[in-house]
């Protein structure tokens, strides 16, 4: 299944996004991940949440194909509005979220690790945002919590990406380990933090987010009004179609099919 969830120790649910090649999902996938968090994170057996993916990377953002074959803009309200549901149920999820990053995590990639608790990456992971080679906008918000301000900055406008080991440095990332281990790394803190009162586990994801100082709802919203923009102008198109002929980025890092 695309989306599916398992339980492979008591108190922990693992979350897995499975979309070949490169986990860009369609609309439809970023209601059915949602979906598939929020059901876990409100099971009362459920102390914490593991969020991963099979294959190549973690997550290449929305499925820009399934956006070129739609004639009007029906596509495109739905990946914004599938994407905004998704991030606010990592960030909403009842449980603490711990993202297991494996090889690339662009464009909504960032906006689900960004809203998660705790991240484990692999030692070939990447993160970064290649909007304005895309011709988008968004997830800046959710990229301002993985690094400082100014790198957050430098690496939009750039379209660059930050290695696992970069964002350990920063805090944001909590282990690095190689590829093969990191299910495993992953559950060993799921394991940890499940090992609390589940009922204060809750009580305690609720206050932490109480205490944000950035409203992440309102604030990804806002970056979402300037995606539609460059769309509704018809920028967005020109951008993709020029990226798509120059090629400026390599694929295995910035994979085409996907962003947010």
């Amino acid at each position: 299944m695309p989306v599916s969830t398992s339980v492979p120790d008591k108190g922990v649910a693992v979350v897995t996004v499975d979309y070949p090649p490169v986990n860009a999902l369609p609309v439809q996938g970023w209601y059915d991940l949602a979906d598939a968090l929020l059901t876990a994170g409100r099971d009362p057996e459920t102390r914490c949440v593991v969020l991963t993916a099979e294959g190549r990377g973690f997550n290449a953002g929305v499925d820009i194909k399934e956006m070129q074959r739609d004639t009007g803009h029906a596509a495109l309200i739905g990946a914004n509005r599938g994407c905004y549901t998704a991030f606010s149920a990592v960030y909403e999820c009842e449980v603490p979220v711990v993202a297991a990053v494996g090889g690339f995590c662009l464009g909504g990639g960032i906006g689900l690790v960004g809203n998660a608790d705790a991240i484990v990456a692999s030692e070939d992971a990447t993160f970064g945002l290649p909007e304005l080679d895309r011709g988008a906008l968004g997830a800046a918000t959710h990229l301002a919590r993985l690094v400082p301000q100014h790198l957050m900055r430098a690496l939009y406008y750039t379209s660059r990406t930050a290695t696992a080991a970069e964002l350990h440095a920063h805090g944001s990332v909590w282990r690095v380990v190689p590829r093969a281990e990191l299910h495993e790394a992953a559950l060993e803190l799921a394991r940890e933090i499940a090992r609390k009162d589940g009922t204060l586990l809750r009580f305690a994801k609720a206050a932490i987010n109480g205490i944000d100082p950035v409203d992440v709802h309102r604030s990804y919203r806002f970056e979402q009004g300037f995606t539609f923009e460059a769309n509704l102008s018809g920028l967005a198109d020109r951008i993709r179609d020029d990226f798509g002929t120059q090629g400026t980025q390599g694929t295995q890092e910035t994979p085409r099919e996907g962003r947010a």
